[in-house]
């Protein structure tokens, strides 16, 4: 059972898609069956819809989740309704959604159900956290669409990436952009006297000099940081930016030829490019975060929604040269 005994070390997982239609809901299907064959107490809900029969995009057939005895969910009125299983209402409440407020329920009967659950990474955790007081041993959260702020380690304790035909048709740019996103998920993190420093500020870009004192620098967004690039250095040459940061800071930073050390709190903080992110580096730049998820596995889907298909043994096996880690299409797993 490749990787399922590592999900044990972890209160809470989440299962997020590089691309719609990587394999998020099979490898959670894989995760639910094994674990429940170990006996494990496991909580299971999502961030938008998941489990439904047809792809809203493309019309295509879509695995369904499917639940087993004991086990806990949390979805909307809408989708409780809608269960293929027998369940208990444990608890409702929460934030109104338009698919109604939130149900916590205990699987009865094993079957088939529509989760849809927390809109924004604050009732994540609440969520999360109401599974944990029911007794799971793991909240696993299902990504929708590609979501990467619930992979933030800040939300889960772990995360599982599935990547697949999906991202591109062609192997070798598929590869590159898993390998891209697999490097900023493992940048390193900041010490912790400079974490404890920096983990409450909320916005801006704010300056550390080389005592590991912080200085704010008066810029309330990365977005308006105009022409003031070599003001911003003069404490050093390493920043802190609490919030999102895009091509457009990276490429700032990178024209300063200072050779900038950037912190963000983790790496779903960045919207960058590939191209942007080697000439960043290229020019010295690094990046660091205050806190690292927890890769328990990297999937693979063969299957493109577009009709077409990659090898799947060919594609796991350069993936996993690229990025160094075992690769798994848990289809095969299971054959």
């Amino acid at each position: 059972m490749p990787f399922v005994a590592d999900i044990l070390q972890h209160r809470s997982l989440s299962i997020v898609g590089m691309e719609k239609n990587t394999g998020k809901t099979v490898c959670l299907n894989y995760i639910l069956r094994r674990l429940n064959d170990m006996h494990v107490h496991v909580g299971v809900t999502s961030i938008g819809v998941d489990g439904e029969q047809t792809d809203a995009v493309f019309a295509t057939a879509k695995p369904e989740i499917t639940l087993y005895r004991g086990s806990h969910f949390i979805t909307s009125e809408k989708h409780y309704a809608a269960r293929q299983l027998v369940s208990e209402i444990e608890a409702t409440g929460g934030v109104r959604t338009a698919l109604g407020v939130p149900v916590l329920a205990k699987v009865l009967v094993g079957g088939k159900v529509l989760l849809s659950g927390a809109a924004t990474t604050r009732a994540l955790l609440g969520q999360i956290a109401l599974l944990s007081d029911a007794g799971c041993q793991v909240a696993i959260v299902d990504g929708a669409l590609s979501r990467l702020s619930l992979a933030s380690p800040a939300v889960t304790e772990a995360m599982i990436l599935a990547t697949g035909a999906a991202v591109s048709s062609s192997l070798p740019t598929l590869v590159g952009h898993t390998r891209f996103l697999y490097g900023l998920i493992g940048l390193p993190e900041v010490s912790e006297a400079l974490k404890e420093r920096l983990e409450n500020i909320e916005s801006g870009i704010w300056a550390v000099d080389k005592e590991g004192e912080v200085h704010s620098l008066g810029v309330a967004s990365v977005f308006l940081i105009g022409d003031q690039t070599r003001e911003l250095l003069r404490y050093g040459r390493t920043l802190f930016a609490a919030g999102a940061v895009s091509d457009r800071l990276l490429q700032a930073l990178a024209a300063s030829q200072e050779g900038v050390e950037l912190i963000v709190k983790d790496f779903t903080r960045l919207f960058v490019s590939r191209q942007t992110y080697a000439e960043f580096v290229k020019r010295g730049g690094g990046l660091q975060v205050l806190r690292r998820p927890q890769l328990v596995a990297v999937t693979f889907n063969p299957f493109s929604p577009q009709g077409f298909m990659l090898d799947s043994k060919q594609a796991c096996t350069a993936l996993s040269e690229a990025l160094g880690v075992p690769v798994y299409d848990v289809k095969q797993i299971e054959r």
